[in-house]
């Protein structure tokens, strides 16, 4: 990755919660519209696709479907690899659109959440 695509993407990544971005990114895979994720840039279509992909198989949920960084490096540098259909990313959980707000066409990703946290305490 060059050094801008680095900067563009650390930029992009800071402004999105990371969570949202995944479930978005798993959404559009499904549904075969992966590349609706970048902007309409320069690039090669390919390339970007083999990345998200490879993404994709990085956030498994079961740890032993994830490569390892040694078969990422293979999968990245050498397009002849076949890649397996990603799994379900971890800590995902599908929402209707009445619970989750997303808008692609804006570029903005928005959930309404609710949170508990309970502190257990010792007897």
């Amino acid at each position: 990755m060059q050094d801008h695509h680095s900067l563009l993407l650390q930029s992009f990544c800071s402004k999105i919660n990371l969570h949202h971005f995944l479930f978005q990114a798993w959404l559009l895979w499904r549904e075969g519209r992966a590349l609706e994720l970048i902007d309409d840039i320069s690039f090669v279509e390919s390339q970007v696709f083999r990345c998200i992909h490879v993404g994709l198989l990085c956030v498994q949920k079961l740890s032993e479907d994830r490569p390892t960084m040694q078969s990422v490096v293979v999968m990245l540098s050498n397009e002849g690899v076949k890649l397996p259909q990603p799994k379900e990313p971890g800590y995902f959980m599908e929402r209707s659109c009445t619970e989750m707000d997303i808008s692609t066409s804006e570029g903005k990703f928005q959930t309404h959440n609710g949170l508990t946290m309970s502190e257990l305490e010792a007897r």
